[in-house]
């Protein structure tokens, strides 16, 4: 894990902000604005009509490196949860009413490179939060840019060492609950490209039982630029994970103990028995090679191979799996003037191929025993796209882009156990060809405001996992949803640029809702349920209460370009917090004879908060307090059981210093420090009123980082 040679700074989506490259220690240096990806533009996020939000390198070490959710839930409409230890369910905007576990509706990209599946899922616990530079969510409808999801897209990028730097680091955290974690990286920049390979290991006997975890990440990085007008980068990444699943409890069981695992019954074992839990060997080769014709057309090309072995015992079924993916995204970029104004044109196409085989056995205690389904799946989904963007008279900025996507699913049937005499058969799904725009129009009030609206609609059809679902069942009638959202935001600097600011007002409308419920035996069950209407208001602030002025000889460094001493930063204390007001509500839905209609979205709070201060000081000191808070919420779709609201406390503290070649931060911290009894990731529509997935009490970690530079 990458050291730092002063406090970080929490730089959040309204904020996110590079150092300047010449030190001037006379005064506190202003943090110019970064850029981001947004809809391709590559343009400063304070002229991208998009509710964009941002997590840097710099925010995931405020937080403890065990896990993605603390550092993602910085972001306002974004929520990451954990339901078993490593079992992420990523919801943006209300996206978590399809996701029962994993990542839906939300498309996701590693380095440029299709991360999400064929088939619609994205496993992000695949990743160590060590290894990650940049976080950043593009929310709403992204069709027009980056296929079908209504939710919002995703895009990952690894840390980089410096031009001219070279560098060994290592780590070393111990916790509560045993947790154990150990990095090593080894990365070397150059003014033609760079170089880096990074090993992390984390071991955890959980706060549950049956929650262990084990997981090895191995992760490879590489560009080079062998001419002024070439760029090619190499990525890789082998992950070998292993973990336990304990399973949801009823209220009563969660209160009587909320580190049980879900318990047995006379005629049926428990998670424990049946050793539940879910192991993967996953490789992923990527490459990317970018040319520019001229200064004004340019062409970014990636290829990608990816294959899984799975392992997945649940109650009743245990799942074998085998996958390999692959295909490639291409992107056109082109710039001129029109009418004396720049005009900037990208349009590009995008293929994935999956295919799988997968058996599902009865679970004999974590063993197969009778082979019950015996599957051959293959997905393929591509689209092309198109976009403009064109820079308007007195500061307007016009964007407008459409995709066309498809999406087909064919499963071969081999065995069928369960439904004798059988014969096999192919069933083949082909999802019609969806046509989704958007059109944003952007205004720059200030060199320092802009206010933007926008207009987009997408789609996103069911993943394989809801059209197979997990005990080999065949769900035929599932619908795609489609989705338009309308939006309007501001963002920028107050008070001689003291204050940042980003605030986002919206309303999207869902049609074909898919929703989920778990039956007796714990499958996860989808069905369409109508539409839903999910209005919405997002707030990210942040800001120094008061600076000083350091020292010249003690720097800090750009967050997203790693550890390296580069400009003079302010010290002080700096206080951030994102806010967002969820007002969504199901439209005509009536299921099983009961009408749900105005009833409020299962699974969502309808108010999210995350707050906190940065203390540094110029001998190396620095204290970060958060706070995080999760309104009441609905848990099955009639509203009449709901999780109880929380607040959560907690706090990271260490010294950092550099001397001579060597990096060093020393640290610890507490989590859940009131010991807070609350569920994180809770079962929604739950057989048996089994919801909740408790979450750990308090906890600490610390432990220690060190960097050499060659």
């Amino acid at each position: 894990m990458p050291y730092r040679y002063a406090a970080p700074l929490l730089l959040l989506p309204a904020s996110l902000f590079a150092q300047t490259a010449a030190p001037d220690t006379s005064r506190a240096v202003r943090l110019p604005e970064t850029t981001v990806t947004g809809y391709g533009q590559q343009l400063p996020l304070r002229r991208t009509a998009a509710a964009v939000g941002v997590v840097d390198a710099a925010t995931f070490e405020r937080f403890p490196q065990n896990a993605l959710t603390q550092a993602v839930n910085t972001l306002p409409g974004v929520r990451l949860e954990e339901r078993a230890t490593a079992s992420y369910r990523l919801s943006v905007r209300g996206s978590t009413l399809r996701s029962p576990f994993g990542v839906r509706n939300v498309k996701v990209y590693y380095e440029g490179i299709p991360f999400t599946e064929a088939s619609g899922s994205t496993s992000l616990n695949l990743l160590d939060p060590s290894q990650i530079g940049r976080l950043e969510v593009v929310k709403g409808p992204t069709a027009s840019v980056y296929g079908a999801g209504t939710g919002g897209a995703v895009l990952l990028e690894n840390r980089r060492p410096l031009a001219g730097q070279a560098r060994v680091q290592a780590s070393f955290t111990a916790g509560s609950y045993g947790l154990r974690r150990s990095t090593v990286a080894v990365e070397s920049g150059t003014a033609t490209g760079y170089f880096r390979a990074q090993y992390a290991r984390q071991t955890l006997d959980g706060y549950r039982q049956q929650s262990s975890l084990r997981r090895d990440v191995l992760v490879l990085d590489g560009e080079l630029r062998p001419t002024e007008k070439s760029t090619l980068a190499l990525h890789a990444l082998y992950t070998d994970l292993d973990y336990e699943i304990p399973g949801s409890l009823t209220r009563a069981q969660f209160e009587a103990n909320p580190r049980q695992a879900r318990p047995g019954t006379p005629t049926a074992p428990g998670t424990v028995e049946q050793q539940a839990g879910y192991a993967t060997r996953t490789a992923l080769l990527g490459a990317t090679y970018e040319y520019r014709f001229t200064d004004r057309l340019s062409s970014r090309t990636t290829l990608y191979g990816t294959g899984s072995n799975i392992v997945t015992p649940f109650l009743v079924d245990l799942e074998r799996n085998t996958q390999l993916g692959g295909g490639g995204r291409t992107v056109l970029n082109y710039r001129t003037a029109l009418a004396g104004n720049t005009l900037r044109l990208q349009g590009g196409a995008e293929l994935q191929n999956g295919f799988e085989t997968s058996r599902n056995y009865q679970n004999r205690g974590g063993s197969p025993g009778t082979l019950r389904y015996d599957d051959e799946i293959r997905a393929v989904t591509g689209f092309v796209f198109a976009q403009a963007d064109y820079e308007l008279p007195a500061n307007f900025l016009l964007t407008a882009g459409a995709s066309y996507n498809r999406l087909r699913y064919r499963v071969n049937r081999l065995t069928d156990a369960v439904t004798p005499p059988f014969v096999g058969f192919q069933y083949e799904r082909d999802f019609q060809p969806e046509v989704s725009p958007r059109i944003a129009l952007l205004k720059e009030i200030t060199p320092q405001i802009s206010v933007y609206t926008s207009v987009s609609r997408g789609f996103s059809p069911p993943t394989e996992e809801e059209i197979r679902t997990s005990n080999g069942e065949l769900n035929r009638n599932l619908q795609a949803e489609r989705g338009t959202s309308y939006e309007v935001g501001a963002r920028g600097t107050l008070f001689n640029q003291q204050l940042k600011f980003d605030v986002a007002v919206y309303d999207f409308q869902l049609r074909q809702t898919i929703v989920s419920r778990t039956d007796t035996a714990g499958v996860q069950l989808f069905a369409n349920s109508g539409n839903t209407r999910q209005r919405g208001a997002e707030v990210a602030l942040s800001g120094w209460l008061w600076q000083t002025t350091p020292e010249a000889n003690v720097t800090t460094t750009a967050a997203t370009a790693g550890p390296a001493p580069t400009v003079a930063g302010p010290y002080g204390l700096r206080l951030w917090a994102s806010y967002a007001y969820n007002h969504y509500r199901f439209g005509r839905y009536e299921s099983g004879g009961n009408n749900f209609s105005g009833n409020r979205l299962t699974g969502t709070a309808p108010h999210t908060l995350s707050t906190g201060l940065d203390f540094s000081e110029k001998r190396g000191f620095y204290l970060s307090p958060t706070v995080n808070h999760q309104a009441r919420l609905p848990l099955n779709d009639a509203n009449t059981v709901e999780a109880a609201g929380y607040w959560t406390f907690a706090a990271r503290a260490g010294w950092r210093r550099t001397l001579d070649r060597l990096g060093l931060d020393v640290f610890a911290g507490l989590e859940n420090a009131t010991d807070r009894r609350y569920s994180l990731g809770n079962d929604l529509n739950a057989f048996g009123n089994r919801y909740f997935q408790p979450a750990p009490g308090r906890n600490w970690y610390g432990g220690a980082q060190v960097g050499w530079r060659l």
